[in-house]
C-alpha cells in the first residue's frame, strides 16, 4: 500500500483537508470553516482539524488503525516562529500521523503556484502576505500581523479605505469622489453620513464593509482619481514585498518564479494587475510571473508529497485531481 497522507490548507473563511497516497491518488477531500489560530484559538483549531480528518477518512474508508505517514498543515495565523512552533506540538500531539509538517498558508500557496525551488509569492486576499523561498533552503517573509506590523491592503483594507474616502469626500474633508454617491447607493442610504450612522448603531452589519472592494475597482476603472489612487496604493505594497522578500533571498537579479495568489490578484483586474505585472518586469526583469490557478490545498499536498517516496508521475496526477473553486 502506498504511504498515506493528510493535507490542511486553512485561511481567515475556509479549511480543506485532502487525504491521498504516494501514487497521487487523491481518496477524500473535505471542507469546513476557518481554523487559523488567530480566529478559533489553538484549541478551536485542532477542534476544527480534528473533524475535517476524521471525515477525510471516513470518506476515505481509512480505519483509525491504518497509519498516515505525514500530516502537512499550513494555515493562516501561522505567522511567528513561536506560533509555528506552539502549532506543531499542538498538531503533534494529536497523532495524526507519524510525521508533522506546520507552517504559514504562504508556503502552500507557492507550492501550488510552482515547483521552481528560487521563488516568491505575493497574496492579495482578504489581507496580505508574502513569502520567498530559495534553492539553498533560506525563507523570507514578514512578520504580518496586520497594521500593527506595517501591512496595508487586501479586499477587507481596501473596503474600509473605500469607505473612508467616501465619507471625506461628502462633507469635504478630502477630495470629491464618486465613491461618495457609489457607497450610498449601494447600501440603499441618501448619503454616506446615513452608511457610517447605520454602521455605527448596527442598523448596517460591519460584515458587509467588505462588499466595497469590487466597488472600488469599478469606480477606479471610470478614472476617479481617489478610487484610483487606493487601487495604486494596493499595487505599490504588492511591489514592496516583493521587492523585500526577492531583495533579502538575493534573486532581484536572478531568474525566479513570482507567484500571485489571493481573491484579489486572481480576479486579475486590470488597474491593479496591469501594474503589479509591469512593477515586478521593471524590478526583477528575470522574475516569471504566474497568477495562482489551482487550490492552495494543492500546494500542502505537494508539500506533504515532496517528504513522502512519490512516484514521478505524482505532481501531476495529484494536480489533476484537485480542480475546483477555490
Amino acid at each position: 500500500m502506498n504511504p498515506l497522507y493528510l493535507a490542511v490548507d486553512g485561511g481567515n473563511s475556509k479549511t480543506d483537508v485532502v487525504l491521498g497516497d504516494a501514487s497521487g491518488k487523491v481518496l477524500a477531500t473535505v471542507r469546513g470553516g476557518t481554523s487559523s489560530p488567530h480566529n478559533v484559538g489553538l484549541d478551536g483549531t485542532i477542534d476544527v482539524l480534528g473533524g475535517l480528518i476524521a471525515e477525510a477518512r471516513e470518506q476515505a474508508g481509512i480505519t483509525a488503525g491504518t497509519p498516515v505517514e505525514t500530516v502537512a498543515v499550513y494555515l493562516a495565523g501561522a505567522d511567528l516562529p513561536i506560533e509555528v512552533t506552539r502549532l506543531h506540538e499542538a498538531v503533534s500531539a494529536q497523532n495524526w500521523a507519524r510525521r508533522v509538517q506546520v507552517d504559514n498558508d504562504c508556503f502552500a500557496l507557492l507550492r501550488a503556484g510552482t515547483s521552481v525551488p528560487d521563488a516568491v509569492v505575493v497574496v492579495c486576499g482578504a489581507g496580505t502576505n508574502c513569502v520567498g523561498r530559495a534553492a539553498d533552503g533560506r525563507t523570507a517573509r514578514f512578520v504580518a500581523l496586520g497594521p500593527v506590523s506595517g501591512d496595508w491592503g487586501g479586499g477587507h483594507d481596501l473596503a474600509e479605505h473605500a469607505l473612508r474616502e467616501a465619507a471625506r469626500g461628502e462633507d469635504g474633508r478630502g477630495r470629491i469622489t464618486a465613491l461618495s454617491a457609489a457607497v450610498a447607493a449601494h447600501f440603499g442610504r441618501p448619503t454616506v453620513e446615513e452608511v457610517s450612522i447605520a454602521l455605527h448603531f448596527g442598523d448596517l452589519s460591519r460584515d458587509r464593509v467588505p462588499e466595497l472592494t469590487p466597488l472600488l475597482f469599478e469606480i477606479a476603472a471610470t478614472g476617479d482619481e481617489v478610487a484610483s489612487a487606493l487601487v495604486g496604493r494596493q499595487a505599490e505594497e504588492i511591489l514592496a514585498q516583493h521587492r523585500v522578500a526577492a531583495g533579502r533571498l538575493g534573486l532581484l537579479a536572478a531568474p525566479h518564479a513570482v507567484v500571485l495568489g489571493g481573491g484579489v490578484l486572481q480576479a486579475r483586474i486590470p488597474q491593479l494587475h496591469d501594474r503589479v505585472i509591469e512593477g515586478i518586469r521593471a524590478q526583477a526583469p528575470l522574475a516569471d510571473v504566474t497568477v495562482l490557478s489551482a487550490l492552495p490545498v494543492t500546494g500542502a499536498a505537494l508539500l506533504a508529497l515532496d517528504t513522502l517516496d512519490a512516484a514521478a508521475d505524482a505532481e501531476p496526477i495529484l494536480r489533476a485531481a484537485l480542480t475546483g473553486p477555490a
